[in-house]
């Protein structure tokens, strides 16, 4: 059965190129983005990993630990992560899992045999504490990644988490945000003491609340 938003993330163990780990305690109590990769030395996933690991602090401003796979071997991710350092400029600061049996790319449906019946195709897998799937999102093998969208969506995660409100078109952190359709605008004046303007009875704005 194929995953959906809301469902448990599946739990495994795997080696990784930073030792044995367990998933869910892996994953603690962080957010986390699991993202895969078709193969080692594959050249828009090698400037994917080295913009990752440029980006591992903002990720860790957010509580969130980055972690990719591939069905590669641990000898092989070792030679790669080199490449990797030596064409990006940066240094893979995260663990890379080893799944040549490919039975954590089979548990998170990362093999569409209409793409590759062999390799994973560029999935994106964004998991909360409580271990539930927040995000999917599949690329082409020609289409690499968008680490800042990931980091927008991830803002936008945690925020609407913790208050009753939902992020526009194109939002950044900082810009003004949707009320919840179920909040009264009774119930609005309470919840949001910055205010809040009504466009239409079911379009209400008010400024980031947690700002």
């Amino acid at each position: 059965m194929s995953l959906r938003l809301g469902d448990v993330a599946p739990d495994f163990t795997a080696q990784t190129t930073e030792g044995e780990i367990s998933f869910h305690n892996y994953i603690g109590d962080s957010w986390v983005v699991l993202f895969s990769h078709p193969a080692d030395y594959t050249p828009v996933c090698t400037t994917e990993l080295g913009t990752v690991a440029k980006y591992k602090a903002e990720f860790e401003k957010r509580n969130t630990k980055v972690i990719a796979l591939s069905v590669d071997g641990l000898e092989s991710h070792k030679g790669w992560i080199k490449d990797i350092n030596e064409t990006q400029n940066t240094t893979v600061n995260f663990p890379i899992i080893a799944d040549e049996d490919k039975k954590i790319a089979a548990l998170y449906d990362m093999i569409h045999p209409n793409a590759n019946e062999k390799f994973t195709v560029r999935s994106v897998f964004i998991i909360g504490p409580d271990k539930k799937i927040k995000l999917m999102i599949t690329y082409p093998a020609s289409t690499g990644r968008n680490f800042e969208e990931l980091l927008r969506v991830i803002d936008s995660l945690q925020l609407t988490a913790n208050y009753s409100v939902a992020t526009p078109a194109n939002w950044k952190a900082g810009e003004e945000v949707v009320i919840a359709p179920a909040i009264s605008n009774e119930e609005a004046v309470t919840k949001f003491p910055k205010g809040f303007k009504i466009v239409k009875p079911y379009l209400r704005l008010t400024p980031q609340p947690n700002l």
